[in-house]
């Protein structure tokens, strides 16, 4: 009697998602698993989305790098074989990025009056496309990256991405008298704003992240509150999560234009 095809019952999502959490528990980056699979990190993006088939062969080099065989793998009943203890406290410890944001609470605040700085003549910035010029910042230096910014978590709600804790950071920087809250109307809507009294310590930013505010400030900071809500509610992190849901960092590796800002194929050719 000839082998059953394990691989009959599994769809292309199934198979992806199987390979994004042993990627994850092996705590290896979409970037290492496609260098280590001789693929581009487009196309791992692509299989793991349930995009794109895996072939034969990679279904053996998938099997050889995380040691599970193929038949494991391809079961209907597929588990996650259990952690090795002191590989995994190795994989917390020395490796560079994780997709559970830490929030530096210091670092956001540097942020925030660093955007606020950029931002202080303009009367359309008010707290939600203050919001959204933070969500932006975070996850395209995220994707960029692959290290966060401030590492604030931001959930999803009706008017967009907002970053969690955001009320009492800015209770305690207006208390600091960091910055100040005003309440004022714009084109004959309510709105609140928040004006620098202090500048941003540019020694707890690096050059890397400054460019990445830079950008998100130079593109978005013009748009109004409609705009870039309308505009958040299109990227896949966004589309990705349920309503009061945190938003996973690593959906940023999902985006397409417009909104990615990594130039995958350039960085690839650049290695190489």
């Amino acid at each position: 009697m000839g082998k059953r095809n394990t691989m009959q019952p599994l769809s292309s999502t199934e198979i992806g998602q199987r390979l994004a959490l042993l990627r994850k528990r092996k705590g290896l980056s979409q970037e290492e698993l496609s260098t280590l699979m001789g693929i581009s990190r487009p196309s791992l993006t692509q299989i793991e989305l349930g995009n794109r088939n895996l072939s034969l062969s990679e279904i053996q080099m998938v099997g050889e790098i995380f040691a599970v065989s193929i038949d494991r793998l391809l079961a209907p009943d597929f588990s996650l074989p259990e952690a090795n203890l002191e590989e995994t406290n190795q994989t917390l410890s020395e490796k560079i990025r994780i997709s559970v944001p830490q929030m530096q609470v210091s670092k956001f605040r540097e942020v925030l009056l660093y955007i606020l700085e950029k931002c202080a003549g303009k009367p359309n910035v008010g707290e939600t496309l203050l919001n959204k010029l933070l969500y932006f910042s975070d996850f395209n230096y995220y994707e960029q990256y692959e290290e966060h910014l401030s590492g604030a978590a931001y959930r999803k709600l009706p008017f967009g991405p907002v970053p969690q804790n955001l009320e009492t950071i800015l209770h305690q920087m207006i208390e600091d008298q960091a910055i100040q809250r005003l309440k004022t109307h714009f084109h004959g809507y309510p709105q609140t704003r928040y004006i620098p009294l202090a500048k941003a310590d540019l020694t707890q930013l690096k050059a890397s992240e400054k460019d990445v505010l830079d950008k998100v400030i130079e593109q978005f900071s013009d748009w109004s509150a409609t705009a870039i809500s309308e505009y958040s509610h299109h990227d896949m992190p966004w589309l990705a999560t349920e309503n009061g849901e945190i938003i996973d960092y690593e959906l940023a590796f999902y985006r397409e234009a417009p909104y990615s800002v990594r130039n995958y194929r350039l960085r690839k050719s650049q290695k190489n």
